[in-house]
């Protein structure tokens, strides 16, 4: 869970800086940073269970 809320930190810096500097808004890339990376780390973060299950099944199957 650490990685996952460090990689949220780095991500909501990344978009709000990347928007800011596109549009100049404060207001827009506010809003752009808090949206589209808690979507994305909530994707993240199952993307990570699910990848954990499939190395644990191959691991297994001695794939």
């Amino acid at each position: 869970m650490f990685k996952t809320i460090t990689f949220a930190i780095m991500h909501f810096s990344v978009a709000f800086t990347v928007v800011y500097l596109l549009t100049g808004s404060l207001w827009v890339g506010g809003a752009v940073a808090l949206i589209e990376p808690t979507i994305n780390t909530v994707a993240f973060y199952f993307h990570e269970k699910i990848w954990r299950h499939y190395e644990r099944k191959n691991h297994v199957l001695g794939l």
